[in-house]
């Protein structure tokens, strides 16, 4: 997959790139990221890509010709078909089914927002999504454009065994269990015996249960599209029940 991304920090991403998985992704070519200055496409001498917006209001916004001429020209050297997105406060918030279809993609190039904002003809000429990482404020969109990459990436084949990306949070519309490793006993609290029985049926049913109260207790709306069985509900309804 190759993911390119516009910005006019760079150096905010290099760090990243150089460590865990996504070098691991990088150095054995199941994913390619490119980083791009997005001044290197400014059509002045000064290398200008923002300005004060029409109509007055404070701040500066990022302007339409170099976005579009970066833009233009990754996806002209690409041979396959790009989706571009813009990270902005206004568009749609990420969630980990978004991930998934993003990684099917070929290529992927992110616009990262700076300052107030970026012309809105950006959006009308080359946008096809705008993605949003939560309801909050940030400096710019260098940060959601790291999230979305680890993100992405970690979903290739070949990056993670695919049983650990089944079984996390999310996978299922359920949070992840909690899990333990040594000593047996930290600070007078010890590891679920369920956990040391060896029973793998027994081991398998506290961790669907313990993902179940997890959510209900931490982000009960999830359970809305969550996939449960049978069991499930019915441990869900004991929940309530004890709730009061």
């Amino acid at each position: 997959m190759l993911i390119d991304i516009l910005t006019i920090f760079p150096q905010i991403f290099l760090p990243y790139l150089e460590v865990g998985m996504l070098k691991q992704a990088l150095d054995s070519g199941i994913a390619e990221i490119n980083i791009h200055n997005l001044r290197d496409y400014s059509v002045n001498r000064h290398k200008t890509v923002d300005d004060a917006p029409f109509g007055g209001k404070r701040g500066m916004i990022l302007m339409p010709e170099p976005i579009y001429l970066g833009v233009q020209k990754l996806k002209n050297k690409s041979p396959h078909q790009a989706k571009v997105v813009l990270l902005s406060p206004q568009g749609k918030q990420f969630k980990q089914s978004m991930a998934e279809e993003l990684a099917l993609l070929p290529h992927l190039i992110l616009i990262c927002g700076r300052y107030e904002g970026v012309d809105e003809r950006v959006k009308d000429l080359v946008v096809d999504e705008e993605i949003s990482i939560g309801d909050y404020i940030l400096t710019g969109g260098e940060l959601p454009a790291l999230v979305i990459t680890d993100a992405v990436t970690r979903l290739l084949p070949g990056v993670l065994d695919e049983e650990v990306t089944q079984e996390e949070s999310f996978s299922s519309g359920l949070l992840d269990y909690p899990q333990y490793t040594r000593p047996r006993t930290f600070k007078e609290q010890s590891v679920p015996e369920v956990l040391l029985s060896g029973n793998h049926q027994a081991i398998q049913e506290f961790r669907r249960n313990e993902s179940i109260k997890r959510t209900f207790f931490s982000r009960p709306e999830l359970l809305d599209k969550a996939e449960l069985n049978k069991k499930d509900k019915e441990f869900l309804k004991k929940l309530v029940r004890e709730r009061g």
